[in-house]
Order: structure tokens, then sequence, then C-alpha cells
């Protein structure tokens, strides 16, 4: 039986009878996060939002992918109602109050927006949500960070070649001015595309996330070089129009994994190790980071399989031209999102086929200590946050970083009294301050993901990430909190106490 606690219907209504919050450290442990520290939690609009037609909203590549074929995603699954949070934001911002949170992550759906992704036709009914969206978390005291793309591409852009077109460079640009002009006047925080990594390997090598091709060892690699351009593009629209009055922060989001060698003193598995982190964390950020270029470990192992398999012609990976605008620099600060983590050693090639999996050669293992948190893939190491932290301090010279998805899933049964999850946060919250207190990482915020169980992609709503439970057989899509949502409105308190003056 469960305790989760409903919420009201009420508090979102008193929040502009407050004054900013005063924050004060809690004695003792609580000085490992600082003052201003981020406590947040993230959601994805095509998510949570529904109304997939409502009010003048075009199609995405996910209304597509969903819609088109069967055998996509769990159970024949979609997105069309989803939280329904197009209709019930209100509900949405009563579950960021409960929590106490500081901070609230969103993405835009681009095609809400802009129904066929240009600026020749801006949607006002999208433009008003979001408007209301923003000055209702800034009337709570709640901050936004706004992601542009978290993998919900307009489907009319992708009819004219979506990221693989060089074209999509000025058009994403443009999306992206529109919205700084739109929203940047309250809008401090920027995220301008949500793991590039999993858009490009997902949806356009594995096809088991939208646009859904298959395309091994060359679209990946066009895709990835495509969005690396588009963000520095709009990052440096908003450094040069937008930054002096607004005075925001921009990056992208680059998800990794936590990689170490299966055996420490074995050369080719620290080897390997080196290979799957420039596959996954260097492809993106070591040119924004470090070099302004892809990290030489990788192209030379793609190139090294390109001569092996006899595929002529110039590298799979695409490089940077002097038309390009200059990508390194172009991060305001580390945007992280981390799940897991895996030992490595040489080997998962594919064969005789070109990829992303036969050029790094490397097989990912799981330690049969780690437990396993809901699906296969996700092993629970907090241990694991605090060295990647170190790890990007030390080889991206020392950026400001927000953890800006970390998650716990639950599947099958339903567990309101979801302990599993509530130990995870606990231990993952203190390994972050250990990370800032005894590492020197520069920590700025945390984000849980998520705030409410949601479309999890392909897997559906068969996995449940939310400190929230959201009832979808119920057509009023009631939002229960989880004891892990009760647990972490109680870490923010102790970590972070804020006295709120009326």
């Amino acid at each position: 039986m469960s305790t989760g606690v409903h919420v009201t219907q009420t508090s979102h209504l008193r929040c502009n009878r407050y004054r900013t919050c005063v924050l004060s450290c809690v004695p003792g442990r609580g000085n490992m996060f600082p003052p201003d520290f981020a406590w947040g939690a993230a959601t994805a609009a095509h998510q949570i939002e529904g109304g997939w037609q409502a009010d003048g909203k075009g199609p995405s590549i996910w209304d597509t992918f969903c819609h088109q074929e069967k055998g996509r995603v769990f159970g024949e699954q979609n997105g069309d109602v989803s939280c329904n949070s197009y209709e019930l934001w209100e509900k949405d911002l009563e579950c960021i109050q409960q929590l106490g949170l500081t901070h609230y992550r969103l993405s835009l759906s681009w095609a809400r927006l802009l129904p066929d992704g240009t600026t020749r036709h801006v949607n006002q009914k999208g433009v008003q949500y979001y408007n209301k969206v923003i000055d209702d978390l800034l009337s709570c005291n709640v901050s936004p960070m706004i992601t542009l793309y978290h993998f919900d591409l307009p489907q009319a852009l992708q009819d004219q070649g979506g990221w693989k077109s060089q074209e999509i460079v000025p058009l994403f640009d443009s999306y992206a001015r529109f919205c700084f002009q739109t929203f940047g006047d309250r809008v401090k925080l920027w995220i301008t595309i949500n793991e590039p990594y999993v858009c490009a390997k997902l949806g356009h090598e594995d096809g088991i996330h939208a646009p859904g091709l298959k395309e091994a060892g060359i679209s990946a690699y066009l895709v990835g070089h495509n969005m690396l351009r588009a963000h520095a593009t709009a990052w440096h629209s908003y450094d040069s129009f937008y930054r002096p009055k607004q005075k925001g922060a921009v990056s992208l989001a680059i998800n990794s994994d936590w990689f170490e060698p299966l055996d420490p003193g074995c050369k080719e598995d620290i080897a390997a190790t080196e290979r799957d982190l420039a596959f996954t964390l260097g492809w993106f950020a070591w040119p924004v980071f470090v070099t302004g270029d892809y990290p030489e470990t990788m192209r030379s192992a793609i190139d090294s399989q390109s001569e092996k398999l006899g595929y002529g012609g110039s590298s799979r990976l695409p490089s940077f031209s002097k038309d390009d605008p200059t990508v390194l620099g172009t991060a305001d600060f580390f945007a992280l999102n981390y799940y897991t983590s895996r030992k490595v050693k040489p080997g998962g090639d594919s064969g005789q086929m070109l990829g992303i999996k036969s050029d790094r050669n490397a097989e990912e293992v799981l330690d049969p200590s780690w437990p396993i948190s809901g699906v296969s893939w996700l092993a629970v190491v907090p241990s694991g946050l605090r060295k990647l932290l170190k790890y990007i301090k030390d080889t991206l010279n020392n950026p400001a970083v927000y953890i800006t998805e970390n998650g716990f899933s639950q599947v099958g049964p339903l567990q309101m009294e979801d302990v599993e999850r509530c130990e995870f946060y606990k231990d993952t919250i203190f390994e972050v301050g250990k990370a800032i207190e005894e590492d020197g990482v520069d920590v700025r915020g945390y984000f849980a993901w998520s705030l409410l169980d949601n479309f999890e992609w392909a897997d559906g709503f068969s996995v449940r990430f939310g400190l929230f439970h959201v009832d979808f057989s119920d057509a009023k899509r009631s939002r229960t909190i989880y004891r892990s949502g009760q647990e972490y409105a109680k870490t923010i308190v102790k970590y972070k106490r804020a006295i709120c003056v009326q």
C-alpha cells in the first residue's frame, strides 16, 4: 500500500507572495555544497507534454517514429498524451514546489514553436505556453534551465535530410536565436543539444531511436559533426548578440558512463578504456573543451578500421573546415548526463562490418558486485560519478559542471516505497559532495532524472524514473510522490536550508 502523498492544487498560487529565499548550509557535511548550488529535476518536452497535435504544433520525428511502424516502442506506446503536461503544467509546478527545487530543467518542443522548423511560421500558442511555464517558475523562485533540442526534430526538417544535412546548421541557429530573443530575458541557463551521442548512434546507426536509420559507420559521425557545428553556431550567436544584455550561459549536454580497465594492470584493457572514453565523452567534449577537434585516439581507430575493411575515400569521421564556426570554447559550463559505469577490455568487434562498435573495439563488462536498477543496462555505481567528475576536471580544463541528468529506474510491479532509489540518491549526492570537497571539482548543480514518470523513448511507459508516479491509466494523469521524492526534498533541505521570509 502506498504512503505517497498527493500534491495539492493550491501551492502554485502562493508562489509570488514570497521573496527570494535566504540560503544557509547545514553544518558539517552540508558545507560540501555551495550556498548557490542548483538543486533540480529534469524533463523533456516529448516525454511529458503530450498534446502532439494541439494548438498548431507540428509533428516531430518521434511522433512519426511511434506512429508509422509497429514494434519500435514497447507495447506500441507513444507520447501523444504522456503526462499531458501541455494541459496540466500547473500540476507539474506543484510537484516542483513540493520537492523544494531551486532549478528545473525542461526542453522546448521545436515543432510546437515552429511547426515547420523555420521562423517563417511561429506558433503563438506554443510561445504562450512556454512563456507561462517560465513565468510561473520564476514567480516561485525556481530558475529554468532550458534545452533547445532533446531528440524531437520537426518532421518537416527530417524530410529535408535532418541532422545529416549541412543545412540543419543555419536552421538550428535560426531556431536558437528565436528562443534567445523570445525567452532569454528570463532564462539564464541554456542547453543547445541534449546527448548528441545518443541521437547520432541510436537514431542513425542502431535505428532504435527516431528517425530509425540503420546506416552503420558513416551517418552517426556525420550527424554528430553537424550537431557540433550547430551547437557552436548557436553559442556564437548568443555570445555576440544576446549575452551582453541577457548575461546567461550556454552549453550542450554530454552523456557518458565512467569507464575503467577490467584489469588495471593490463595494457590492452587500459587502451580499450581510453578508446571507449574517446568515442563517448571525448567525441563531443574534446572539440569543445580541449583542442577544437576530435580525439586523435578516435580518429586513428576509425581510419585504421576503414583501411582494414578496404573502405576508400576520405575519413568517415568528418573534419572541421576553415568555414566552420570555431568549436573550441563554445561552452560556458560542462553539462553532464551520467547514469552508470563499465569495466572495459578489448573486443565487442562486430566482425567485418563498418560501425562504431567495431571502430572502438572495446567490450564493456558489468562488475557483478554492482546492483542493477530496473533495466539491465543501468548498474548502480554512485562512485563512478565522482571518478568521472574528477576526470572531467583533470582533462577538460576544470570547467564548472552541472550534472544535468542522473537517475534510477523502476520496472515491474509499482513500488511507491522505492527504498533502493532512496539509497541511490543519498549515496550519489554524497559522492558529488565528496567530488566538490575532496577533489576540488567545480560542481554547480544536480538535476535528478526525472521529475515525473514519463515516456521513456523506445521503452515507452514500462520504465519509471520519476520522483512522482504518474498514473497513465487515469485520464487526469494523477501525480503521486514516491518515497524517493520525499527523501530528495529532505536532502535539499538538509544540504541547503532555505528560510523563506514572507
